[in-house]
């Protein structure tokens, strides 16, 4: 259902560098660089893209928003968590399960370098 999803940056250089090593880890790559500073990741739908934004104003963190990467197992979400780590990010939730353990919901949550939010996750 959705297409692409974005986040801001005030330092493309720094991001890019950030989000080259982090996608690299969950076996996305770059498909293209975007004009106003950033790149986009992914190789057709969905996409992910790290952009300054388009007004000229300062990224500014959106309280309640957050990217979601479904990866293929309960030990890719807990590699993606430490490489955010490693990369100088923040934990804002533990890998761990996530409401009844029967459903095997298995979330890891963290911040970019910029302070947007993002999800790793397994469902079964």
């Amino acid at each position: 259902m959705i297409s692409y999803s974005t986040v801001g940056t005030n330092d493309p250089e720094k991001a890019l560098a950030f989000y080259d090593a982090l996608m690299s880890e969950i076996g996305v790559k770059r498909f293209g660089d975007h004009p106003n500073g950033g790149a986009v990741y992914g190789s057709g739908r969905p996409m992910f893209g790290v952009l300054r934004p388009f007004n000229g104003q300062p990224a500014t963190v959106g309280n309640g928003s957050m990217a979601g990467f479904e990866l293929e197992s309960r030990e890719a979400v807990d590699r993606f968590h430490q490489k955010v780590l490693e990369l100088g990010g923040s934990c804002e939730g533990a890998p761990g399960l996530r409401g009844p353990e029967e459903l095997g919901f298995y979330f890891a949550y963290v911040r970019d370098l910029d302070g947007n939010k993002l999800c790793a996750f397994k469902v079964g």
